[in-house]
């Protein structure tokens, strides 16, 4: 297909793709001319991918650039290559004390990298509350813990069996699930604030 059709069944407008196509988001099509080229299903997948991930997932162009090449080549070592993909998605920020996180990990019982960046963003994530005087009780919090350990065994139990199949899951389902998630949580407390107090209407 030309690029007129691409941008037809992507949704994505035509300077918009030759934009991605300069920045190495999308691969080059077939070229047929000096000036034209050919596009297939492969490039319509695409497309829709990068605008997940430049849009719901919010990633930076550099970002996104980064996570997908570690989908397009994943290598032998899968868990390097997961945690290629996990620090592509973070930019450098301040550093905070990481110990408040590492406590948390540690009252999870979870076994993770130290170096992970996810304990950077826990870290920064529990700053905040602090800064904002916003104390999560104690039953709360656990309840964070429980839910999150379950939702991973949930994960990770349908992670398809092919490494590249499964790198692109974990990679997709931390970037786009987590919006997801926070939605899912507040329509759960909307349910459970109508069951405890009685919906509006009644």
């Amino acid at each position: 297909m030309r690029i007129s059709e691409l941008a037809r069944r992507s949704g994505v407008t035509t300077a918009t793709i030759k934009y991605y196509l300069r920045e190495g988001l999308v691969p080059q099509g077939e070229l047929t001319s000096s000036t034209q080229a050919q596009y297939g299903d492969a490039h319509v997948d695409r497309l829709r991918l990068v605008r997940a991930l430049l849009g719901q997932g919010g990633l930076s162009v550099a970002q996104a650039r980064k996570v997908l090449c570690v989908i397009d080549a994943p290598g032998d070592d899968m868990f390097a290559a997961l945690g290629a993909a996990q620090s592509a998605m973070y930019d450098d920020a301040d550093t905070v004390d990481e110990s408040p996180a590492h406590e948390l990990i540690a009252r999870a019982g979870w076994v993770i990298d130290p170096a992970s960046p996810e304990v950077g963003q826990l870290a920064r994530a529990l700053a905040a509350l602090a800064d904002a005087g916003f104390v999560v009780p104690d039953g709360v919090m656990d309840a964070y813990l429980a839910a999150s350990s379950e939702v991973s065994k949930a994960e990770l139990a349908h992670m398809p069996e092919e490494p590249g199949a499964a790198l692109r899951y974990a990679v997709l389902g931390a970037i786009l699930v987590e919006p997801l998630l926070a939605a899912l949580r507040r329509l759960a407390e909307q349910d459970a604030s109508a069951r405890m107090f009685g919906s509006s209407g009644e």
